[in-house]
């Protein structure tokens, strides 16, 4: 059994070594008022154990670089590590986010030319890079709309409206931002319900967030009439840039009619998904949002960059400094080294990957919408209720298999969902080895049912209470 660090732990033991005078010390130790009166109860280790116990816990680990990883609606794809070791240059990691100006031209320019670049991809006209994370950055965008009202003068519009198969982060964003949220219904296509949203649309409304292609992994096809409607309402579109990589350098967002947008930096820009971090989610707009944009913004004074911290439209400072900077250069160096003609073969491949697994997959599954899909689809594992199989169980056997599992019961609206996304990055052979996978699993469903839901059986734990572990976590080590 694989012992935690702190059964590990053994008395005097220490990964450090430091010199027995705490006199080189004293000009660093705070006032004695403030330190701590008895020692913190933390596991004593030497540092081979230490790195033996971090280096195996490692290899436990499921992620994109050991597993095949169709997390539908995050996509998860090569991150390159030439984008590594280039944000690990002297020049980006040794400079200081208050370092005059003058001193850091070609971080600040690397800055500038990115939000070019992305609103020249987008369709946009402005942009900030500060926000640490795709939500943030969407619920800049909120704001920013919150802020673009209020200086009109239109307080009365306090409502968002969000299609109901929209990412969960949504309905959130709005609501954080003092905004009632107004669902919209999607019709027997998938698709936002035109009907509905001209029922909903009113005086009040301030806007409309939405993706395209949406969370069931298709276009709309009537996105320039919900534009429409939503603009002559007096409303703004915001669009989720979840979903971007299946459009790269095809069709731009701000030609659909969204006036404000953010991007997931580690989704279509091959950045690392932390655990929480690190993260980057840009926020780009059209030139009557500008003004609105977060702040430190950069302008040009001749051929030199300049930073500016004070704007008395902007929604303030959201995150600090310029935002996490190395996410952004290994962003950026992704972006540069595809050019645009290589970001549009990203989302051709996307999204002919995802065709492909969807018609391998058909046999198995109920497919909800039959049409050609985009990056990643949805289908229901609903054939074996009467066996007591659902979605989860074959997710958990997946485990099994070297296989990480799709996204389960997302969007809420599809009985017994998998979101499956397979990404640009994978080749067809993979493609085939996971339907060759599926097949068998269902194999396994007819022979024997049972053995399905008490899967998987070859990782370190089995099957757990997930209702339990959600209500009653234990968030710390309890000494035995």
């Amino acid at each position: 059994m694989f012992k935690t660090i702190f059964e590990k732990s053994q008395s005097l033991q220490h990964a450090y070594s430091l010199p027995k005078s705490t006199d080189l010390f004293q000009a660093f130790l705070p006032p004695k008022e403030y330190l701590r009166k008895q020692s913190l109860d933390l596991p004593e280790v030497s540092e081979i154990d230490l790195t033996r116990h971090f280096s195996n816990l490692a290899k436990r680990n499921a992620g994109i670089d050991t597993h095949f990883y169709p997390l539908g609606s995050c996509t998860m794809k090569l991150n390159p590590r030439i984008n590594e070791w280039c944000a690990n240059l002297p020049g980006f990691t040794r400079t200081h986010p208050l370092a005059p100006d003058d001193t850091v031209q070609g971080n600040l320019k690397i800055i500038n030319d990115f939000i070019e670049l992305l609103c020249q991809l987008c369709g946009m006209e402005g942009g900030s890079l500060v926000p640490n994370a795709g939500a943030q950055g969407e619920l800049t965008g909120i704001q920013m709309i919150a802020a673009y009202h209020q200086h009109r003068g239109d307080s009365e519009r306090n409502e968002i409206l969000i299609p109901d198969n929209a990412h969960g982060t949504n309905a959130a964003t709005a609501a954080m931002a003092g905004f009632k949220i107004i669902p919209i219904k999607s019709n027997a296509q998938g698709d936002l319900d035109i009907d509905e949203l001209k029922k909903l649309v009113s005086s009040k409304t301030a806007g409309l967030m939405l993706t395209n292609p949406n969370t069931l992994g298709l276009f709309s096809e009537v996105i320039l009439e919900i534009a429409e409607i939503v603009h002559e309402a007096g409303g703004l579109l915001y669009y989720d840039g979840a979903n971007l990589n299946s459009i790269l350098n095809i069709v731009r967002p701000g030609e659909m009619g969204f006036d404000v947008m953010h991007i997931n930096l580690h989704k279509t820009f091959s950045t690392p998904h932390g655990g929480g971090g690190p993260g980057a989610g840009p926020v780009l707009c059209k030139k009557n949002l500008i003004s609105f944009l977060p702040i430190p913004k950069i302008y040009k004074d001749g051929k030199v960059y300049r930073t500016q911290w004070n704007d008395s439209k902007s929604v303030g400072q959201v995150a600090s400094y310029w935002g996490n900077f190395g996410i952004i250069v290994r962003a950026f160096l992704y972006a540069k080294l595809h050019g645009f003609y290589g970001m549009r073969r990203i989302a051709e491949v996307a999204v002919l990957n995802a065709n492909y697994l969807k018609t391998q997959l058909a046999p198995y599954f109920t497919v909800p919408f039959p049409q050609i899909c985009m990056h990643e689809f949805v289908v229901q594992a609903n054939k074996d209720l009467d066996k007591g199989v659902r979605a989860l169980d074959i997710a958990k056997r997946l485990l099994d298999y070297g296989v990480y599992a799709p996204t389960i019961y997302f969007p809420i609206i599809i009985q017994e969902c998998m979101l499956i996304e397979p990404t640009e990055s994978e080749s067809k052979q993979t493609l085939d080895d996971f339907v060759g996978i599926i097949k068998h699993i269902f194999k396994e469903i007819k022979d024997d049912p049972e053995k399905i839901k008490q899967a998987p059986y070859f990782q370190v734990v089995s099957r757990l209470d997930e209702v339990r572990a959600i209500k009653q976590p234990i968030l710390k080590h309890i000494s035995k």
